[in-house]
């Protein structure tokens, strides 16, 4: 592992419209974050569900909010 692995984490964020036909709703965002290290993955229904899925890894890394 080099030296910046260790001090870094690595996330994919997948994001899409989930739209309503039935409706002339614009749709809902809807998406998944995935901890790459780990395979840990957290299906969002709100895109402000990110920072609590990233905060406890940093966190752990001895970042502080």
């Amino acid at each position: 592992m080099d030296e910046l692995e260790s001090i870094s984490q690595s996330f994919i964020i997948k994001v899409w419209i989930e739209e309503h036909p039935a409706t002339d709703s614009p749709g809902t965002w809807r998406g998944h974050i995935t901890d790459v290290l780990s395979g840990k993955r957290r299906y969002l229904k709100d895109l402000d569900e990110i920072p609590d899925f990233i905060a406890p890894r940093l966190e752990d890394m001895g970042v502080k909010r």
